[in-house]
């Protein structure tokens, strides 16, 4: 296999946000009346824009998901963000590692907020390596498991999608790294993973790596 370029989600491949922002969501759901844990509130958004499931939401809490509501969580998870955010180990010198051999062509493509996106890459130091080829599944028609983010991210680089390899920690990502046409490769920390291995393989992940530092060898190892 070879690739032309390389496709990063951020949340939980890049930076280590998962736990932050699910637990202010944690919060203001049961603030609303719904009463779930924070590993039943992972496993539901887990890898999913929060307005995609705005419907369970407003079941469960019988009030509207307004855009004020919505401005309040997003408010409070860049505060907490913005204060406790860290990279995942690795992460910063696998992207500049990327960058350099793939000649600028990596991207990165969230199912979360532009601004959040943006924001975390600025804080963790990637965000000049990324450039103009950042994507919000919240500006297409479709967000993941849909493959629109990852069409779109392929299309900046100016590659096929069958020719870019795509990082993610999440069934979901997989999946929408997988229907976009590009080779998928998981993430899957030993200690802290919000998925296992077999979860990330059957979504259809060639293989699935403990460390973020691994994937510049993984690349070399692959390619021909």
């Amino acid at each position: 296999m070879t690739y032309e370029a390389v496709l990063f989600d951020c949340d939980g491949v890049l930076a280590d946000s998962e736990a932050i922002t699910n637990g202010v969501l944690c919060e203001m759901l049961n603030a609303c009346g719904w009463a779930l844990s924070p590993a039943e509130c992972l496993r539901t958004f887990i890898g999913k824009a929060v307005r995609s499931e705005a419907a369970r939401i407003e079941r469960e809490t019988g009030q509207a998901l307004t855009d004020a509501w919505m401005a309040a969580f997003y408010a409070r998870r860049d505060a907490r963000l913005a204060s406790e955010l860290q990279a995942i180990p690795g992460a910063l010198d696998t992207v500049r590692a990327m960058h350099a051999r793939f000649d600028g062509r990596i991207a990165c493509a969230s199912g979360a907020d532009r601004a959040k996106v943006e924001m975390q890459l600025r804080h963790l130091g990637m965000a000049t390596y990324f450039g103009t080829h950042v994507f919000s599944g919240h500006e297409l028609p479709r967000s993941k498991p849909a493959p629109d983010v990852y069409l779109a991210a392929a299309a900046s680089v100016g590659v096929a999608p069958e020719r870019c390899l795509v990082v993610e920690d999440t069934p979901v990502g997989v999946r929408a790294g997988r229907d976009a046409g590009a080779i998928v490769v998981g993430y899957c920390p030993p200690v802290g993973a919000i998925s296992t291995p077999e979860q990330l393989r059957d979504a259809g992940a060639v293989d699935v790596l403990q460390h973020m530092a691994h994937l510049p060898a993984w690349v070399g190892l692959t390619q021909s």
